[in-house]
């Protein structure tokens, strides 16, 4: 778990725990036994610490969560590194995150790689570093650079870490790392722990007041500035009281259990239960991408930041030429925040190949349609396709709604065939719903779950239905706003009980984001419900300026008198009076029914486990993250307390609505 070494008066210490030199029990206890045996130990003068591989420590052993610990505790290591009479410096070979800084926090200097990164992500586990980071961290950086590192949960590279004073030097070559480590084996131990901080609770209450995105619904960012407001008033011996009682709070708290649900949900999304383990996966050395336009172009860009090749395929060079360059427009943008280098910019751009050359795709490995939502035409072109891929190649689909096995039974090969599901923009968001037909080959699957990963998605496999998972869980949800709304509800009170629980907008907000017009008939004369009288008059959304709600030049939305005289008329027609409708019915019908769907769906084997279902809600939707998602947050909500809530609106509820068995019984137990 450990292997130490002695040269002349230094004793170097690796952690040697693969694969990420977690701090388990092992591995605190040998680490503090050999620091205790070197402090005692005449013939050492100086001690380094560095990890094994590529990484210095990820921190904590997750098989250890949610389980008590053994002693030594972390803390207690720490102590024991930081009281040490001999200087003890931390070289950082490699990443240091959560328990792996605070070790490294804990020695009395700091040697990094360059390559290297530094943080305390355990934020976005719903805690807080609880073995001195916040109380160490803020002796070193002062308070606001401490709190935009602990609150963020975000690494900051080796460079960055040097010029904020985090570590005390860099190297550029990992071979020079021990011996740069050892020039600090003549200085005095400084422990940090008795540094004064810089900055005050002033200097706290002003980060808040400049970040209130990073505290928006979460617990744990704001016991963070707690923590660090206690370093910065109290010596290190009290401070860690604070920091103590602040994270046994947070671990017993239900946005923690939320938090480490979906941080488990994301590893369990990308097993594949019934794949054999051997399973040897097809090489991907170019993808080709049907259609240059936003979706196409984003796709794109996955693959090239990634350095694989691409070809992009179009009908006609203005389109390619548009496509080509909302590419190079994005990549420029993200250079201009400071994100990429434009040298990066230039070798991402060099892999696209763009041509009007359909044979041109007889070269790639992978090919994703991504043309329009239309079934024919997707049949059209895969039809086309099967004629010209290689063979071996996989055929994908980037289909939102669409039945794969349909567009599958299109060619000759239909085990090559999948869907791959990217969601708007593609260049940004994580999630990729990773369709599996019937006849899908399983090293297909396997296959474009890695190239996921690899091209830093998060995928998750979904069977064939109308809508596969997310989409078809926001059906109910948008029949029965549009429901409510002609009961009584208005669309600012819809979409406000779905912004107060944590999404980032409601029903109408996310329509009119969308496009009112997608689905559409297209027929100004066939006007039969409220959605088709807005797009005749050409309220499609934000992009004509007017949809559900009205928008000025800069987006912002207000509310419309058109929409609601439009409104009226249609409870006219349709003789509805309106009644006055309560946000727990909205909640019902709109949040309870998601969770019905997606047991539903679970019923029905689209999903492997419920987890899977709360991980594209997560990354796909922008579902409140601290909940856990839609199935953990339903199983918190309790079962019985939501069949009881739909069967009070059942009369209410879209026509064919049906509660999921798995609801109903047994309802102690929680879905799996």
């Amino acid at each position: 778990m450990i292997r130490t070494e002695q040269t002349g008066p230094i004793l170097t210490i690796t952690l040697d725990n693969p694969p990420v030199n977690a701090l388990g029990a092992a591995v605190r206890s040998s680490l503090a036994q050999a620091i205790a045996a070197a402090s005692e130990d005449p013939g050492i003068s100086a001690v380094i610490v560095t990890g094994n591989g590529k990484l210095f420590s990820a921190g904590a052993d997750i098989s250890e969560f949610g389980k008590p610990l053994a002693d030594p505790q972390l803390p207690d290591v720490l102590a024991t590194i930081e009281a040490c009479p001999k200087p003890v410096i931390a070289a950082i070979n490699g990443t240091a995150l959560g328990g792996g800084l605070e070790v490294a926090l804990a020695c009395h200097y700091r040697v990094a790689v360059t390559s290297a990164k530094l943080g305390l992500p355990e934020v976005k586990l719903g805690i807080l570093p609880g073995a001195g980071g916040t109380q160490r961290l803020p002796r070193l950086l002062g308070v606001e650079a401490a709190l935009k590192m602990i609150v963020s949960g975000d690494p900051v590279s080796a460079a960055k870490a040097l010029a904020d004073g985090l570590v005390d030097k860099v190297v550029d070559n990992g071979d020079d790392l021990l011996a740069a480590a050892a020039d600090f084996a003549h200085s005095p131990a400084c422990p940090t722990g008795e540094r004064k901080v810089a900055g005050d609770a002033a200097a706290a209450d002003a980060f808040v007041g400049a970040n209130p995105r990073l505290f928006k619904g979460f617990t744990a960012p704001l016991a963070c500035v707690e923590a660090v407001k206690a370093a910065a008033s109290l010596p290190l011996t009290q401070g860690m009281a604070v920091e103590r009682r602040l994270f046994l709070k947070l671990v017993a708290g239900e946005q923690s259990k939320a938090l480490r649900h979906a941080f488990f949900a994301e590893r369990a999304a990308a097993r594949i239960d019934d794949l054999p383990k051997n399973i040897v996966r097809r090489e991907i050395r170019r993808v080709g991408i049907i259609g240059a336009g936003t979706m196409g172009g984003g796709i794109a860009m996955n693959f090239l930041s990634a350095g694989l090749p691409v070809t992009m395929v179009e009908t006609s060079a203005e389109a390619l030429e548009r496509g080509a360059a909302l590419i190079r427009r994005n990549y420029a943008a993200t250079a201009a925040k400071g994100r990429i280098t434009i040298d990066q910019v230039e070798a991402a751009m060099a892999l696209l190949d763009p041509t009007l050359e359909f044979g041109a795709l007889a070269d790639c490995d992978l090919v994703i349609e991504a043309v329009y939502e239309n079934m024919e035409v997707k049949k059209q072109v895969f039809g086309r396709l099967d004629a010209v891929a290689r063979p071996g190649a996989i055929l994908a689909s980037n289909t939102s709604y669409l039945d794969v096995n349909e567009i599958a039974a299109c060619t000759s090969r239909p085990e090559d065939v999948l869907g791959m599901h990217f969601f708007s923009p593609a260049n940004v968001m994580k999630l990729v719903e990773v369709v599996r037909g019937a006849k899908t080959a399983p090293d297909v699957l396997a296959t474009i779950m890695a190239l996921g990963q690899k091209i830093g998605k998060v995928p998750v496999v979904a069977g064939v239905c109308y809508g596969f998972i997310g989409n078809r869980m926001l059906i109910p949800r948008q029949d029965n706003a549009l429901a409510l709304v002609m009961e009584g509800a208005s669309p600012e009170q819809v979409d406000k009980v779905h912004t107060d629980f944590g999404m980032p907008m409601g029903p109408f907000q996310m329509t009119d984001l969308a496009g009112v017009d997608i689905g559409w008939h297209r027929d100004e004369t066939r006007i039969d419900n409220l959605k088709d009288a807005l797009c005749a008059q050409g309220r499609w959304g934000q992009k004509t300026k007017a949809g559900f709600y009205d928008y000025d030049e800069n987006r912002k939305r207000s509310t419309s008198p058109v929409v609601a005289a439009l409104i009226e008329e249609f409870r006219q027609r349709e003789g509805i009076t309106p009644r006055t409708i309560s946000d727990e019915e909205i909640m019902v019908r709109t949040l309870y029914t998601m969770v019905n769907e997606g047991a539903l769906i679970l019923e029905e084997g689209i999903a492997q486990r419920s987890s899977d279902i709360d991980v594209v809600w997560l990354y796909g939707y922008g579902w409140p993250r601290w909940t856990g998602g839609p199935m953990f947050w339903g199983e918190r909500e309790g079962f019985a307390k939501i069949v009881a809530g739909l069967e009070q609106y059942m009369k209410r509820m879209p026509e064919g609505f049906t509660i999921s068995p798995l609801l109903r019984a047994p309802q102690a137990e929680p879905i799996a």
